[in-house]
């Protein structure tokens, strides 16, 4: 069952995502990539069971397509109608910011609005492939109006290639870990060099990206494992919240699933609901394992639930109480938030809309998740028509450059001067 432990006892959870030993390993694969191209690559990958000898490591436009059209009827539905949910949540994004324009003394100043022109977006495959991760990426960077957008995903399948398809991605690198990261950092063979590279993966993709984000390729985020914290009271449906629970924690060992409630009997209730599902899965040992790092906590109101979410700033965060819209909107630090019991957490990992990659480990107090957003540059210009109408801005600037010292900026201002 899960633990239950005290109010005191919450701890605040900004742990480091990169872990040491996997950095240093993924350090020695980009620099080799980044040393020797397509051959480091090949034999990389080769060496992880990525590739068969001589394989091909992309698959183009046609060879994504042919995967989807293999696929039945239903599968293709599915694919492509979670794609429209995301399409139109993004496309809702997008229209939520645009170039401004507004006076400036003597003249105009504005804000422009564009994407990155090539993005690579990262998809975990191995045991659990995840074309959900393919759709929530790389449909959200096509809204954003990005050029070219490519898909890595170790060993993916007729699933994961039909929704790269869908998601009218330009190919697919069919190489994972740290050298997916590093090739799509760089650009190798119809590779293109991405802008930015996003979606989520294993510590050394995590430890990749952290790498290739100080030498010039932007990223969405460093993830760490999965968490999902359910504030509920005497309301709440025992067996609902035990199975979201249980679906965070089946991701991953790692994973967090947390109760905040105010119901004592809540708490003994959704415990028995834990052990009857978890007996019930079809392989129950990773749920169990994360269950035994998860807890329970009895708060003493509602405003004291609120404070312990708060202070964990969860990934995901359910509310299944009374008012449950009133209390979501008291909340201020989550990475996506799921307002009462239909709202169930796995109906936004596919695709009601908002996207699913979302930021873990405390750091949903400074940041949000995946979005349009994540593929935009706001770029500002100005511009000044009347020399006469700006000279207060000029004084100024002449003014407050030698109240910093930096004389040469005050005489290139004072080169504005009447």
């Amino acid at each position: 069952p899960l633990r239950t432990i005290t109010v005191d006892e919450v701890p605040s959870d900004c742990s480091e995502p990169v872990d040491a030993k996997a950095l240093e390993q993924a350090r020695a694969i980009v620099e080799g990539i980044r040393a020797k191209g397509e051959a480091a690559l090949i034999e990389t990958a080769t060496k992880f069971g990525d590739l068969k000898q001589g394989e091909a490591y992309t698959y183009s436009r046609a060879e994504l397509k042919e995967a989807f059209d293999a696929l039945p009827k239903e599968h293709q539905g599915v694919l492509t109608r979670v794609a429209d949910r995301i399409k139109k949540f993004a496309k809702a994004q997008r229209a939520s910011i645009s170039d401004t324009t507004t006076d400036i003394p003597g003249g105009q100043a504005g804000q422009t609005v564009s994407p990155v022109e090539t993005a690579g977006c990262y998809a975990p495959g191995g045991r659990y492939p995840l074309p959900s991760s393919v759709l929530m990426t790389a449909c959200t960077a096509r809204m954003a109006g990005v050029k070219n957008v490519w898909v890595a995903s170790p060993h993916p399948d007729k699933v994961t290639m039909a929704a790269a398809h869908v998601a009218d991605a330009d190919g697919l690198l069919k190489v994972g870990g740290a050298q997916a990261v590093a090739t799509l950092s760089q650009g190798i063979g119809p590779v293109p060099k991405c802008d930015i590279i996003v979606g989520p993966g294993n510590q050394w993709v995590t430890a990749a990206k952290s790498l290739v984000s100080q030498s010039g390729t932007a990223i969405d985020m460093l993830a760490g494992p999965s968490e999902v914290l359910v504030i509920a009271d005497d309301t709440a449906d025992p067996a609902t919240v035990a199975a979201d629970l249980l679906a965070q924690a089946e991701h991953d060992v790692e994973a967090r699933p947390i109760l905040v409630t105010t119901s004592k009997g809540l708490i003994d209730a959704v415990n028995a609901e834990v052990a009857k599902q978890l007996a019930d899965l079809p392989s129950p040992m990773t749920a169990a394992a994360a269950v035994a790092k998860g807890f329970c906590v009895l708060a003493s109101s509602i405003e004291d639930a609120i404070a312990v979410s708060d202070k964990i700033a969860p990934e995901h965060l359910e509310i299944m109480t009374k008012d449950a819209m009133e209390i979501g909107m008291k909340c201020a630090h989550y990475g996506g938030l799921f307002v009462g019991r239909y709202a169930a957490e796995v109906l936004g990992d596919y695709g009601c809309g908002p996207n699913h990659v979302l930021p873990t480990a405390g750091t949903a107090r400074y940041t949000g998740g995946l979005s349009v957003h994540t593929f935009l540059r706001i770029r500002t210009w100005m511009r000044v028509d009347s020399q006469v109408d700006n000279q207060a801005v000029v004084q100024d600037s002449i003014a407050l450059a030698r109240l910093e010292g930096l004389e040469g900026h005050a005489r290139a201002a004072e080169k504005r001067v009447l």
